[in-house]
């Protein structure tokens, strides 16, 4: 497996950039769980009745200072978020079919080769972002809510979720972060009854997109600056919070707190968990663990795993 190391992405501190993002992303997620909270309490719905998950030793009930951060791709969900919406949107026909070989290229690369080359990584974002440009951030949220009834809510790690309700229940905040746009992020955590998310935050002006990013994508240490952001303006305790993910480029995020967890983790993962004595949960059973789903590409936003999805039908119908 040695010869394989070219594919893996190197791990980079936060740069400038990052933090932009993070505190972005953290801006963006108060603001979207203050509508998420008021529209709660309009809503006024009875709970739905649900077996009550085992006592968990943690997390500490009453520990207002305390929060829980949770990845999305593969840690709460099957597969990747972007995936499933990118289905929607082709099945919408948002898409155009002299787009689809542009961006499917670029996402397989993203995929196959896993090398942060920052030109390339330039002009995917820049032939992403132009799909979204001058459409309005309602339209997306719109078909977004529709997209998870028909591809997402089935697709949600019930072990996870009961892991995310134990801190509600504890009376803490439960945050979705993820490189996936904050508006599909904010519709998950909506429906999973979740505080808000942190996402990718692409700049918009009188909710209309403007095809450019605000500092970069939520990926890797940029996640980190967003939680570290949130906690601040939060007056949260990072010891005592806890983080979730899948994945090895969330070690900076999961090193933050003082309650890291590895929820089906990948082989990287595993073996840095074991070796510094955090949780695994593994909710995986055999090869199902292998074909949970296709990872999406950190900051290509929406549209590019949109593409792959219809490329992938395109195939299956041809």
């Amino acid at each position: 497996m040695a010869a394989l190391g070219w594919l893996t992405p190197r791990r980079r501190s936060a740069t400038a950039r990052s933090v932009l993002a993070g505190e972005a992303a953290a801006e963006a997620a108060r603001k979207s769980s203050l509508q998420l909270e008021r529209e709660r309490e309009e809503a006024a719905q009875e709970p739905a009745e649900a077996e009550t998950p085992p006592e968990p030793e943690f997390p500490v009930v009453g520990d207002v200072r305390a929060a829980a951060f949770f990845d999305l791709d593969n840690t709460v969900m099957q597969g990747a978020s972007i995936f499933h919406f990118g289905r929607g949107l082709y099945k919408r026909k948002f898409f155009q079919r002299r787009e689809l070989a542009r961006f499917a290229w670029a996402q397989a690369w993203f995929r196959i080769a896993g090398v942060e080359d920052p030109e390339h990584i330039q002009e995917a974002r820049d032939s992403a972002l132009s799909i979204v440009k001058g459409h309005r951030v309602s339209e997306l949220m719109s078909i977004g809510e529709e997209i998870y009834d028909e591809y997402m809510a089935d697709r949600i790690w019930p072990g996870t979720r009961d892991l995310a309700q134990a801190h509600l229940d504890a009376g803490q905040k439960v945050w979705l972060v993820t490189a996936a746009p904050v508006e599909t992020a904010t519709i998950i955590a909506r429906r999973l009854g979740l505080t808000g998310a942190l996402g990718t935050v692409a700049e918009s002006v009188d909710g209309v997109y403007t095809g450019r990013l605000v500092g970069e994508p939520l990926h890797g240490p940029a996640k980190a600056e967003a939680v570290r952001a949130l906690a601040a303006a939060e007056g949260l305790d990072l010891s005592r919070c806890a983080a979730y993910s899948d994945s090895h480029n969330d070690i900076p995020m999961l090193s933050l707190v003082g309650h890291p967890y590895a929820i089906n983790p990948d082989t990287k993962l595993r073996k840095h968990a074991k070796a510094r004595d955090w949780r695994l949960r593994d909710y995986r059973t055999g090869r199902k663990a292998a074909k949970v789903g296709i990872p999406a590409a950190a900051g290509l936003g929406a549209l590019a795993g949109g593409t792959a999805a219809a490329v992938a039908l395109h195939r299956r119908r041809h």
